[in-house]
């Protein structure tokens, strides 16, 4: 079932739920550079258990590390120690169930731009009332909706910040009616950590490096 699909009968669906309520009244190792990328989903850090590749405390001098960074160093998506803030792995689905009854932000256009009648037979057609409109977009919001839930990661100490805030989409329960779409990453940002690099040709050297963090940025319920 393509997406267009998946919305002809969603938008069936809500008809005949808005006739019931007129009636009734009323979702091998990492490489050392990775590239940006907009491939979903992102793919999981993989390191190489040697402890040799590891920076020394020498190496994690925060103010050098700090001026290495410059401008790219966001705390809102960065710490260098583990923010109290954190959310658990169980604390997930709470927060996701809050989310869904108060979806935020702008209403999707092409939720907004639903017109709703009684009725599906041509010749028949007459608009629901403002207030029973507005009733069934929020309702059909509600189900559709897909946060971005952040949570902060522990990138280990060949990273800095070691601490990054990334996102995920909460695909335990179907995002649809009916059930079948999930809620699924929809795009993706980067951001700009340093990297612990060490080479062995002639004798291991190693150095911190700027690369391009990739991190979830919108989630969008699709089949």
């Amino acid at each position: 079932m393509d997406h267009s699909q998946c919305l002809v009968t969603i938008y069936a669906l809500v008809v005949l739920l808005g006739l019931r309520i007129e009636e009734g009244a009323g979702q091998h190792y990492l490489h050392i550079r990775p590239a940006p990328s907009d491939n979903l989903p992102l793919v999981d850090l993989i390191e190489h258990p040697d402890p040799i590749f590891d920076p020394k405390e020498k190496d994690l001098n925060e103010t050098l590390l700090r001026s290495l960074m410059g401008g790219h160093f966001d705390p809102n998506f960065m710490a260098v120690s583990l923010p109290e803030d954190r959310l658990g792995v169980d604390d997930l689905g709470e927060l996701d169930l809050l989310l869904r009854q108060r979806p935020s932000g702008a209403m999707p256009s092409d939720i907004k731009g639903l017109e709703f009648y009684e009725g599906l037979q041509p010749g028949k057609k007459h608009r629901l009332s403002k207030k029973l409109r507005r009733k069934l977009q929020m309702w059909l919001w509600s189900q559709t909706f897909c946060p971005v839930l952040y949570t902060w990661t522990d990138l280990g100490s060949r990273f800095w910040p070691r601490y990054v805030k990334v996102g995920s989409c909460y695909s335990k329960r179907s995002c649809s009616v009916p059930e079948g779409m999930l809620c699924k990453p929809a795009k993706s940002v980067h951001l700009t950590i340093l990297r612990w690099r060490c080479q062995r040709r002639g004798g291991q050297r190693c150095t911190w490096i700027p690369i391009q963090y990739p991190i979830i940025s919108e989630c969008k319920c699709s089949c």
